[in-house]
C-alpha cells in the first residue's frame, strides 16, 4: 500500500529532478492545493488541471530537499513535512536556502489536499524579484471574507494538548520579540485555529490566522503554522512559520524588510 510518506518521497524526487508531469500525476483529479502565505495574497487551486499554474510552469531553479522531518498524525491520511529547499536560481546564479512546511492529505495513493507554506522572500530575492514583489503588494486587492474552510483538525477535542529562522532561547528573548505589538500599536486576535495531533505525544501543530490592525492600517489577516513541543504543560520548543511578508506589509514595514534582504 502506498503511504503518505511514500508519496512525499516521490514528490521530493520529482521536484529535485524537475520532472513536472510526474509531479502533477501525484495529485488526484479533484485535488486542492493551497498556498496560505504566497505573496501578495494567498492562493487556492482546485483540480489537477490547475497545477501548472500553481507551479508556475516550473521556475528556472535547481534545488534539493534537506533536513526532512515527517510528522505522522492521528489521521492516517495526513502527514506534515518540515524541510529545507537548498538550491540555485539558474538565471541569476544566486543560491538560496529556504524553510518549508507542507501538510499533505493522501488518499488512494494520490494527494487530495495540500497546504504549502514556503519562505517566498528568500526565493524571490534569489530570483532578483524584490522590486516586483513590492509592487505586487502595492497593487494587491485583499479580501478578508469569505475565508476558505480549513481542513478538519486531527486533534481530539478533549485533548489537554490543544493548549496553547530566529532562535529565541529565554522568556526575556520572547518578551523583546513581541514588543513590536506595543510599539506598532498592533492589535490582533487568533482566528480559525486548527490543531493537528502528531504521533509524538509531546508535539502538536497548529494552523491559524492573525486578524487585526496596526495603528491606522486597514484590517489584515495573515496565516501561520506553528510546531510546538509541550512538556509538563509548558512550551519547551516552537518552530513558527509566520507570514513575515504579509505582516510587514500590513504594519508598514515592507520596505524595511526588503532592504534588509
Amino acid at each position: 500500500m502506498t503511504t503518505p510518506c511514500d508519496v512525499f518521497d516521490k514528490l521530493s524526487a520529482s521536484i529535485t529532478a524537475r520532472h513536472w508531469e510526474e509531479i502533477f500525476a501525484l495529485y488526484a483529479e479533484d485535488a486542492v492545493v493551497e498556498n496560505p502565505q504566497r505573496p501578495p495574497v494567498p492562493t487556492r487551486y482546485e483540480g489537477r488541471e490547475t497545477l501548472p499554474e500553481n507551479f508556475g510552469g516550473g521556475m528556472n531553479v535547481r534545488m534539493n530537499r534537506a533536513d526532512v522531518l515527517i510528522h505522522g498524525t492521528t489521521d492516517p491520511e495526513v502527514i506534515i513535512a518540515e524541510y529545507r529547499n537548498v538550491g540555485e536560481a539558474l538565471d541569476t546564479g544566486k543560491s538560496f536556502d529556504i524553510a518549508n512546511i507542507q501538510l499533505l492529505r493522501v488518499r488512494d495513493g494520490l494527494i487530495a489536499h495540500s497546504r504549502d507554506y514556503h519562505d517566498y522572500l528568500r526565493l524571490i530575492a534569489a530570483l532578483d524579484g524584490l522590486e516586483d514583489l513590492k509592487k505586487s503588494f502595492e497593487a494587491a486587492q485583499r479580501e478578508l471574507t469569505p475565508v476558505p474552510p480549513r481542513p478538519a483538525s486531527t486533534a481530539d477535542p478533549k485533548s489537554p494538548r490543544g493548549v496553547g529562522a530566529e532562535t529565541l532561547r529565554t522568556r526575556e528573548d520572547l518578551r523583546e520579540h513581541f514588543q513590536f505589538s506595543e510599539q506598532g500599536k498592533v492589535r490582533f486576535q487568533v482566528r480559525d485555529l486548527v490543531i493537528h495531533e502528531t504521533l509524538d505525544p509531546e508535539v502538536v501543530i497548529g494552523e491559524f490566522d492573525y486578524q487585526g490592525t496596526a495603528g491606522d492600517s486597514p484590517e489584515f489577516r495573515v496565516s501561520n503554522i506553528f510546531v510546538l513541543r509541550v512538556r509538563d504543560g509548558l512550551i519547551v520548543e516552537s518552530r513558527d512559520y509566520a507570514d513575515h511578508l504579509a505582516i510587514a506589509a500590513a504594519t508598514g514595514r515592507l520596505g524595511e524588510l526588503l532592504a534588509r534582504t
